[in-house]
C-alpha cells in the first residue's frame, strides 16, 4: 500500500491532479489507515495509469468516468473509437505542419502548374497586373482553405474564361475599377454580368464553397472595399435586377 504521493509519482501525475480525479469520481478514493493517511493499492495505480492515458489522448473526463464503469467490452471498443480519432487528429496535425512550413518560406498554399499558367494567360488577354496579382492571392487563398473543392473551383472559371464573350465581361469588371460609383455603365454592366450567370448557372453556381465558409464573404468584402464601382456593382447584383 502506498502514499497520495507515491502513487502520483509513480505515475507520472501531481498529488493535485490525483484529488481532481478523486472529486470528479474518477479514482475512488481509499480508506484512511490509523495514522489518518490514504493507502493505495496496485489496482488504484492501474485506474490512475488508464485514466492519465485517456486523458493525454484529449478524452473529456465526464467520458472517461463513464469509462470506468463500462463493461469490458465498451471499454475496447471506446478505445478503439479514440485511436481512430487520433489518427484523424495525426492527420490534420502533420497537415497543419505542412502549412507552417509553407508559411515560413513565404507561400500560404502551393498553386498547381495549371494555375500559374492561367494567371499568364490573364496578363496576355489583356487583364491589369492588379486583377492578375487579385487572382494569385484569391486562389492561394481558395486552395489553402478549400483543397476539397479548389480545383473544381479553378477549372470552371478557366472555362468561363475560355468564352471570348463572358471573359470580355470580366475584362470590363477588372476596367471598371477606377469608375466613380455613380457611373451610368455600372448599371448596363451588372445587368450583362446578373444575365450571362443566369444563363451559365441558372439559379445556383455549379460549384459551390462550403456555406458555412466565411471565406466567400471575406473575399468579395475586400474587393469592395478596394473600389467603390464594384461595391455598387456587388450592390446591384445582390439586388436581382440592376
Amino acid at each position: 500500500m502506498i502514499t497520495i504521493g507515491q502513487l502520483a509519482a509513480s505515475v507520472g501525475v501531481s498529488v493535485k491532479t490525483v484529488r481532481v480525479y478523486h472529486q470528479k469520481g474518477l479514482l475512488p478514493e481509499p480508506e484512511r489507515d490509523a495514522s489518518g493517511y490514504r493507502r493505495y493499492s496496485a489496482g488504484d495505480a492501474i485506474t490512475l495509469i488508464k485514466i492519465r492515458t485517456l486523458a493525454e489522448a484529449g478524452v473529456p473526463l465526464a467520458r472517461i468516468r463513464e469509462l470506468m464503469a463500462a463493461s469490458e467490452g465498451e471499454f475496447r471498443q471506446a478505445l478503439h473509437e479514440i485511436d481512430d480519432a487520433l489518427v484523424a487528429r495525426i492527420r490534420g496535425l502533420r497537415t497543419t505542419r505542412s502549412r507552417l512550413q509553407r508559411l515560413s518560406a513565404g507561400q500560404l498554399a502551393p498553386l498547381p502548374a495549371e494555375v500559374v499558367d492561367h494567371l499568364e494567360q490573364l496578363g496576355r488577354w489583356g487583364f491589369t497586373v492588379r486583377w492578375v496579382d487579385l487572382q494569385r492571392d484569391l486562389w492561394i487563398l481558395v486552395f489553402a482553405t478549400h483543397p476539397e473543392s479548389a480545383d473544381a473551383l479553378f477549372h470552371d472559371q478557366d472555362q468561363t474564361l475560355a468564352q471570348p464573350a463572358l471573359r470580355q465581361l470580366f475584362l470590363e469588371y477588372d476596367r471598371a475599377y477606377d469608375l466613380d460609383a455613380d457611373d451610368p455603365a455600372l448599371p448596363d454592366l451588372a445587368r450583362r454580368i446578373l444575365a450571362a450567370t443566369r444563363e451559365r448557372y441558372g439559379d445556383a453556381p455549379a460549384v459551390e464553397v462550403d456555406s458555412a465558409s466565411p471565406i466567400p464573404a471575406l473575399v468579395q468584402d475586400d474587393l469592395n472595399a478596394s473600389s467603390p464601382a464594384w461595391r455598387r456593382i456587388d450592390s446591384l447584383l445582390r439586388a436581382g435586377s440592376p
